[in-house]
């Protein structure tokens, strides 16, 4: 049985955001199939701190700090003509350690986790490659461009131009290339002209053992809150993330303290930046930061309210929201890839008026939120489990069931 490389711009752990969450899932499965080598990036102390667990998993590794500044990436971005997602994560060090492990071990299979780790693969490699890109990302830039102005607002249309070309390479040279959901991979082939047999869904799951509101106990702090208690979660140094909080603080929750005085908006997540820690405290704003757990926030919160303007694929935090049995008052955006029923497993609204309605409904009616967070838990745990996500790894990677028997 050949081995695997796995190649993540972000170490897999801990599995506290997004792109880490499903990275991590895709790990722990590949290692249950054939031997993984992991190439991957560290943010900080905390990443590095996890690196004996992934030791424990793979066959071997290289976790590099990723210590460029986004001046000196966005200046070798320009001189390059590259888009600066890439130049952020060019090491040199990747690359010999690259090209090492597939010099001295049987790789049959690279793994590209996210689209900036594809300029790793040497041009000569002739094994299998496959590549999940999660999103469009070029389509989020387009649409950040589109918004902005000034030099940010060209660099944001530069990067989703150059984006594009990246990934009809990607899709050029790799056997499968993944997206998040249907809707994703439709919108990746019809924009690249791809042929879709080569391009598939690949969606999220969630840990519903883990996530279950019965087996947690709920923040203390955030009960101290008088209700109703909104919850918005996420990492906070994510645009699409400020953005709806920003709407959430400054459109929503004001329509929505005008018939209920005493609700209340709860930002729980990393990195909040130093506009939004200013609001905290203030008209019934709480911003929290990074935390331990976001399963008792979560419990302790009435609804989650995800009012975000530009999304990309599968949002994980509405997954755990309903996971976690609650009601949830979504944006279009934020329900995208969630084939739940609209109305019955959550809300769905798009202006600021109609989604503070739909916030005030689930709040004056207390049997109606409950029935809505308890069909959101049975819809998870009925479609939307690690498992049947990644069901389709051993075909993909074409392990023959007696393959699998030895692995086990």
């Amino acid at each position: 049985m050949g081995e695997i490389l796995f190649l993540a711009h972000r170490i897999p752990f801990p599995p506290d955001r997004g792109d880490k969450i499903r990275s991590h899932h895709v790990l722990r499965a590949l290692a249950a199939l054939a031997p993984v080598h992991l190439g991957c990036f560290a943010d900080d102390e905390a990443d590095h701190a996890c690196e004996g667990e992934l030791a424990a998993l793979t066959q071997s590794h290289l976790l590099l700090p990723r210590g460029k500044s986004l001046a000196v990436a966005g200046l070798e971005a320009l001189i390059g003509g590259d888009p600066l997602s890439l130049a952020a994560f060019r090491d040199r060090r990747m690359g010999a350690w690259v090209e090492r492990i597939l010099a001295n071990r049987p790789i049959e299979t690279i793994f590209v986790f996210s689209g900036q780790m594809a300029q790793y693969v040497p041009k000569t490699y002739r094994g299998r490659l496959i590549v999940d890109l999660v999103d469009v990302d070029s389509a989020k830039f387009e649409a950040y461009g589109a918004k902005g102005r000034g030099f940010r607002g060209w660099m944001e249309r530069r990067e989703g131009r150059l984006l594009r070309g990246e990934e009809a390479r990607i899709a050029r040279r790799a056997d499968r290339t993944l997206l998040v959901s249907k809707a994703e991979a439709a919108l990746f082939a019809a924009r690249l002209g791809e042929p879709e047999n080569r391009i598939e869904a690949m969606g999220n799951g969630i840990d519903s053992a883990l996530f279950d509101p019965a087996r947690v106990v709920p923040e203390p702090r955030m009960l101290a809150v008088e209700g109703p208690r909104l919850v918005f979660t996420g990492q906070m140094d994510y645009a699409p993330n400020i953005e709806a909080v920003e709407r959430a603080m400054d459109r929503i929750l004001p329509l929505v303290r005008a018939r209920l005085p005493q609700a209340s908006l709860h930002v729980v997540g990393r990195n909040p930046p130093s506009s939004l820690l200013a609001r905290h405290g203030r008209e019934g704003v709480h911003v929290w930061g990074r935390v331990a757990d976001i399963r008792p926030w979560l419990a302790a919160a009435d609804l989650a309210l995800v009012p975000l303007e530009i999304a990309r694929g599968v949002q994980n935090k509405v997954l755990e929201a309903m996971a976690m049995a609650l009601p949830s008052v979504l944006s279009t955006g934020a329900a995208t890839g969630i084939d739940a029923v609209a109305g019955r497993d959550f809300a769905i609204a798009e202006s600021d008026e109609a989604l503070a309605e739909k916030v005030l409904a689930l709040s004056c009616d207390r049997d109606r939120a409950r029935n809505m967070g308890q069909a959101a838990r049975a819809w998870i745990l009925a479609n939307a489990s690690w498992e049947a996500a990644l069901a389709d790894l051993p075909n993909m990677l074409a392990f023959s069931q007696e393959s699998l028997n030895d692995a086990a």
